[in-house]
């Protein structure tokens, strides 16, 4: 199992932030987590590298069990591609630098890289069609170029697990459509590392996703395939209102009447 989690519960001043999850990710299958704002997807992607215990449960992330080891080395072997670890970064380095500082897990290089390194960061940016942005400066970088960036440091330690949590967040439409061209090419790539993407947007869910986990108010509304939770009926449920689910391009398009 990739992600293993039983019977899982996070409370806080006896109020339920995660309660009763029960989900398990198996090798060779990419996920999207869909939920709305407060859903608790923060608090179970914050759980799964190990910043959070659970209050009860059992929880095991790329075979090592929580409580029986170093979840610093646990990390290690996990990519994690978030707006709050975009806003640490130093915008005066290079997007190699940036890059190559995923080998690391570290904010900034504190020594010149090697060449190893480079050549390596190099191959990854490539794959991610942002080769060319490689002696740019990062904050000189549109929010999407940077996205692709960010993707490239998370995949330069080779993790088993990459998480990308809403890395579509704040892009326009031109700028989405072309990373998520970038997530599909990355999926279906020889040797990728299990995806997990987070959204509360249904057209973001492409069909290298097989698998869905809808969160709502710390729980699981629903998961497993994906073209058997994102119908009509059962998001219908799930948002609580009407809505009308129709499926372009393998793309899963919601509306409603508020």
């Amino acid at each position: 199992m990739v992600i293993s989690i039983k019977d899982v519960s996070i409370s806080r001043n006896a109020k339920y932030i995660l309660k009763d999850i029960d989900w398990t990710v198996k090798d060779g299958e990419h996920w999207a987590i869909l939920g709305l704002n407060g859903s608790g997807k923060t608090t179970l992607l914050n759980m799964i590298n190990g910043y959070i215990f659970p209050s009860k449960g059992d929880v095991s992330v790329l075979g090592k069990s929580f409580g029986g080891y170093d979840l610093r080395e646990l990390r290690k072997s996990i990519g994690w591609v978030s707006t709050a670890l975009a806003e640490k970064l130093y915008g005066n380095e290079t997007a190699t630098e940036i890059v190559v500082s995923g080998r690391y897990a570290s904010i900034g290089l504190f020594e010149d890289p090697m060449d190893e390194d480079v050549e390596n960061s190099m191959e990854i940016m490539d794959l991610l069609d942002c080769g060319h942005l490689s002696d740019r400066l990062y904050n000189t970088l549109s929010q999407g170029e940077k996205q692709r960036v960010l993707i490239a440091r998370g995949l330069m330690a080779k993790p088993e697990l990459l998480i990308l949590d809403e890395p579509c967040s704040g892009l326009d439409m031109f700028s989405r459509e072309k990373l998520l061209s970038t997530i599909d090419k990355l999926g279906r790539s020889e040797n990728a590392p299990t995806l997990i993407y987070v959204t509360h947007q249904t057209e973001e869910i492409l069909p290298i996703f097989s698998h869905t986990l809808l969160m709502r108010r710390g729980e699981v509304h629903s998961k497993g395939y994906t073209k058997d939770l994102l119908t009509q009926e059962n998001l219908t449920d799930f948002f609580e209102t009407q809505v009308n689910c129709s499926i372009s391009k393998d793309r899963y398009l919601v509306d409603f009447d508020i």
